[in-house]
C-alpha cells in the first residue's frame, strides 16, 4: 500500500477574514493530490474556536462562504466532527504537515503558529516572529524604518488618545486610516476632510486599540509576490487598478469586477529590478519564510513605497499570489506543493 502524508489545512478562524481563509481552504484542499495526501481539512468556527474535521468530498460541496458574510452563520459541512486538537487525530509515527490557510488575527500573527510549535507539528508559511511582525502594521514599519526601507509617513494612535497635529506630522488631507492588525483592507478608509477623518477613526477602532493615520500616497499600486525560505524568488509585479472603490478595499479584491489586475506591471524594468529588490530584502530581514507578499505604492510614479506585507496571502481563486504564480508558469497545483516543499525544509 502507497504511503500517503498527511495533511491538515487549517482554514475559518476568529477573524474579520473568516470567509476569505474558507475560500482560500477550499481552494488548497481542491488542488492537492489526494493520491498523494490523505487530505485532512480542518474548519475553525467564527465565533467560539471550535475545530471541526470535515471530508475533502463533503467540503468541495458545501455551500460558497462568501454567502456567509454578514451573518451568523458557519459553513455546514455534512458529517464534520468535533475534535478537541490536532494530536488527537494524528499518530506518532506519522507527523503530518499542516498547511495553514487562515489569515489576519488568530492565524496569521502567530498564535496557531505557536501552538503547532507547542505540538511538534511542521507548518507551512512564516514561524512565530515573522508572523506577528507581518500582522502587526505598527511594529513592521519599526523595523522597516530601522532598515531604512522606504514606508509612508505615518501617525499612531490609541484608543481615547488625543489626536495630533496631522498636518504637521504628515502634510494635508487627505489621509489612510486603519487598524494596527487586520487584513484584507478590513477597518480601512480614506478620510478627505476631518469629518471623514472622524468617521474613519470610529470604524478603525472597531477592530483595534491602536490605528495608523497615514499619509495618502498617490501612484500606481504593485503587489510583489515572492516564494522560498531564505533568499526567496519574487514573481512577475502585479499592478492592481480598483473600479469598485477608489482603493483596493475588501469588496475590490474578492468581489468579481473589483479591480483590474495587470501582469506584468506596467512599469519600466528598472523599477520592476527595484521592487522585487526590496521586497526580498523584506522577506529576509522579517524571517518570513515559504511565501509572502509586499504591496507597494509607486509614490509620483517614480518611489515605490512599502505600505504592508502579507505572511498568508490569499489563495483563494481571486488572489494574487497565485496569478503572479501562473504568471510565472507555476500552476496552483504547483504553487501548493512549493509551499508544502519549503515546509518541509
Amino acid at each position: 500500500m502507497k504511503f500517503k502524508r498527511k495533511i491538515f489545512v487549517l482554514m475559518g478562524g476568529r477573524s474579520k477574514e473568516h470567509e476569505i481563509s474558507l475560500i482560500s481552504g477550499k481552494e488548497v484542499v481542491r488542488n492537492l493530490d489526494p493520491q498523494k495526501y490523505e487530505i485532512l481539512p480542518v474548519i475553525i468556527s467564527r465565533d467560539s474556536g471550535t475545530w471541526k474535521l470535515a471530508s475533502r468530498e463533503n467540503l468541495l460541496v458545501s455551500e460558497n462562504p462568501l454567502d456567509l458574510k454578514g451573518t451568523n452563520k458557519e459553513l455546514q459541512v455534512r458529517d464534520s466532527i468535533n475534535i478537541p486538537s490536532l494530536n488527537s487525530v494524528e499518530s506518532i509515527e506519522d507527523k503530518p504537515i499542516v498547511f495553514i490557510a487562515m489569515h489576519g488575527p488568530y492565524g496569521e500573527d502567530g498564535t496557531v503558529q505557536g501552538m503547532l510549535e507547542l505540538a511538534g507539528l511542521k507548518y507551512t508559511g512564516s514561524g512565530v516572529l515573522a508572523s506577528a511582525l507581518g500582522m502587526d502594521k505598527l511594529m513592521f514599519r519599526r523595523v522597516l524604518e530601522k532598515e531604512n526601507i522606504p514606508i509612508p509617513k505615518y501617525v499612531s494612535i490609541k484608543k481615547g488618545q488625543k489626536i495630533p497635529n496631522l498636518t504637521k506630522l504628515i502634510g494635508k488631507y487627505p489621509y489612510f486610516v486603519k487598524p494596527h492588525n487586520q487584513g484584507s483592507s478590513v477597518g480601512s478608509s480614506i478620510a478627505r476632510n476631518k469629518k471623514e477623518l472622524e468617521k474613519s477613526i470610529k470604524n478603525a477602532f472597531k477592530y483595534s486599540d491602536l490605528i495608523l493615520i497615514d499619509e495618502y500616497l498617490k501612484g500606481r499600486e504593485i503587489t510583489c509576490a515572492l516564494l522560498g525560505n531564505e533568499n526567496p524568488n519574487a514573481l512577475p509585479l502585479i499592478e492592481i487598478v480598483p473600479k469598485s472603490g477608489v482603493f483596493f478595499d475588501y469588496k475590490s479584491k474578492y468581489y468579481d469586477g473589483g479591480a483590474d489586475e495587470i501582469i506584468p506591471a506596467r512599469i519600466n524594468k528598472k523599477l520592476t529590478k527595484e521592487i522585487q529588490r526590496i521586497s526580498i530584502d523584506v522577506h529576509n530581514k522579517l524571517g518570513c519564510k515559504g511565501f509572502s507578499r509586499v504591496d507597494f505604492i509607486i509614490k509620483n510614479n517614480k518611489y515605490p513605497i512599502v505600505l504592508e506585507t502579507n505572511t498568508i496571502p490569499g489563495l483563494t481563486p481571486m488572489s494574487l499570489l497565485p496569478k503572479a504564480a501562473k504568471a510565472a508558469g507555476i500552476s496552483y497545483k504547483n504553487l501548493i506543493e512549493k509551499i508544502i516543499e519549503y515546509a518541509e525544509k
